[in-house]
């Protein structure tokens, strides 16, 4: 298997991953050999839309499972680190308020492989991520974004 260089995955985010490839390996594989399988008996493949679609959801899942299987290969769970919310980590969910906006907002600060921004999982190494990351409550970080320089307060870690 092809390293990638070590990844720290949150807890959570490995099991899922594990729990992913585990799906697509015994329950989606079958669907889509059943699908195949259906589409052959339609006769001639060659204007049959339904064997072309099962064969591209196939090299989809395939492709998945190899992308998950090498992040797993390269993964490791986190440490969990019993600092009480004293300081921001891999895994901290974190509340900030925006300097300029007094808009607050509360982030999980998670790994690049874990991160989805419509679930509020952010990147250890987005903007925000980066400049959190060893924060305290009550400190006051700034944040180099492509949208400008933006200043935030620590409100609360958990």
């Amino acid at each position: 298997m092809e390293s990638i260089g070590e990844l720290l995955l949150t807890k959570d985010g490995f099991e899922k991953l594990e729990n992913e490839l585990m799906y697509l390996k015994t329950i989606k594989r079958v669907e889509i050999a059943e699908q195949i399988k259906e589409a052959l008996s339609y006769g001639d493949i060659v204007d049959n839309a339904e064997y072309e679609d099962a064969k591209n959801n196939q090299a989809f899942v395939e492709g998945r499972i190899i992308t998950i299987e090498k992040i797993l290969y390269n993964a490791r769970p986190m440490e969990v680190n019993d600092n009480n919310g004293h300081y921001v980590e891999l895994g901290s969910t974190v509340k900030l308020k925006c300097l300029d906006t007094n808009k607050v907002s509360a982030y999980s600060i998670v790994s690049t492989v874990e991160s989805d921004p419509f679930e509020n999982r952010i990147s250890n190494e987005s903007p925000v991520g980066k400049a959190v990351l060893g924060s305290a409550v009550g400190d006051q970080v700034k944040v180099k974004a492509p949208a400008g320089i933006f200043y935030y307060k620590i409100e609360d870690i958990q």
